[in-house]
């Protein structure tokens, strides 16, 4: 179903891609567009990739050599290659890489709309900085605010693997108008001196809050395999998934899984659903003055 300016995007069919990814940007891009080639072939109109789908997860050590992997969004090696595509197939890419702009790098998402078109850049706002997890080492914060675009198959909001974690992100997007939300991401195990458990069910429970308190479908893509970078290793978790409105997983891959996991969302009906919920009727944005510190003290003059 195609959006018009006076007729909104009725259903959509979602793709989210689980892929195992190596630490050759060729190898990965190639898999990634044959995973794509697929998912349309299924009908996906909106096709979600992994988070930094391009190398390893070169974050869970700090190497100033991996700065080499960022590149500019103009002339980057391999967005206009997925731009081609979208074109070709027809289909929306929400795109993660490395970015790098002046002397500032960030973990950001271009969406290209099904004409190719490139509709504007997100640069991750949460940055992670933990064991395995290096990513302020890498990424300057993000400097966008939240995005929602208007693409040919609906309004999509798109945050990236740490912003999951936040129901802030996921209700400034749908403030915004987003029809559904999307997150690709690169998760998996701890190290071992990490107390907080190896487990996917929290990191799916996170974004299946957003799906009801938003009323929102929520699709999320992550990677899969063990990955070693300077000789520690983590494995990644998988258990990519597609939430309905009401928190449902309609959708799921599991551990090892490969692949273009699909589903029709009903735009329509989520939007309906919505308005009778009264979640966004019934909001106090007057009284969420502690929201915007970081210590939960408003301060007035």
């Amino acid at each position: 179903m195609t959006t018009t300016p006076n007729r909104p995007a009725q259903t959509v069919k979602l793709a989210v891609i689980q892929m195992h990814v190596t630490d050759q940007l060729d190898d990965n891009v190639a898999r990634a567009e044959a995973h794509v080639r697929d998912a349309a072939r299924q009908g996906a109109q909106v096709i979600l990739l992994p988070e930094l789908f391009e190398n390893l997860y070169f974050c869970q050590v700090e190497r100033e050599d991996y700065f080499a992997l960022a590149h500019p969004q103009e002339d980057h090696p391999f967005i206009g290659r997925f731009q081609n595509l979208a074109r070709e197939l027809g289909v929306v890419l929400p795109l993660s890489y490395f970015e790098q702009a002046g002397q500032a790098h960030y973990n950001s998402l271009v969406c290209i709309d099904a004409d190719g078109t490139v509709l504007g850049n997100y640069r991750k706002t949460h940055i992670p900085d933990g064991p395995g997890y290096e990513e302020k080492y890498y990424f300057n914060p993000g400097d966008t605010g939240f995005k929602v675009w208007a693409t040919r198959y609906g309004r999509v909001g798109a945050g990236i693997c740490w912003d999951q974690w936040y129901p802030e992100t996921a209700r400034v997007m749908m403030l915004q108008g987003a029809d559904f939300l999307l997150y690709p991401t690169a998760i998996g195990s701890e190290p071992a001196e990490v107390e907080s458990p190896n487990s996917h069910y929290m990191w799916q429970r996170a974004m299946v809050g957003h799906a009801v308190s938003n009323s929102s479908y929520v699709g999320a893509a992550n990677r899969i395999g063990t990955e070693t970078v300077e000789g520690l290793t983590q494995t990644y978790y998988g258990h990519s998934f597609i939430s309905d409105y009401t928190g449902e997983l309609v959708a799921e891959f599991g551990d090892s899984d490969e692949g273009a996991l699909t589903y029709d969302l009903n735009l329509a009906e989520a939007r309906k659903f919505r308005a009778g919920m009264g979640f966004f009727r019934d909001r106090r944005p007057e009284l969420y003055g502690p929201l915007l510190t970081v210590d939960g003290v408003t301060r007035r003059g």
